[in-house]
């Protein structure tokens, strides 16, 4: 196993999954005190499993089409025009 990969892909995928909706849901569903917090735990982690998974087989299956600095390149102007739209969606809200 290579390390240096291993804590790089740890680190982006633990960074990006930091308060976000998934973790939000989780929070929820775990402060209900009528629930398992070990049952709660165990199908976010197996649903964060599987949908990781299904994006290292779509990886795999495009990476045979598209190299990786295409698929970077195509990721990145992505975030950015999401990003674009995000400021824009706000900026007219607050109009």
């Amino acid at each position: 196993m290579d390390l240096k990969l291993f804590a790089t892909v740890f680190g982006a995928i633990f960074v990006a999954e930091m308060a976000d909706k998934t973790q939000l849901v989780t929070l929820l569903f775990a402060a209900d005190r009528q629930v398992s917090r070990l049952t709660v735990f165990l199908a976010s982690a197996a649903a964060l499993v599987f949908a990781s998974a299904i994006g290292v087989a779509a990886g795999t299956l495009v990476s045979q089409w598209v190299s990786a600095k295409m698929m970077s390149t195509i990721a990145g102007v992505g975030f950015v025009v999401i990003g674009v739209l995000t400021l824009l969606h706000g900026w007219q809200s607050t109009s």
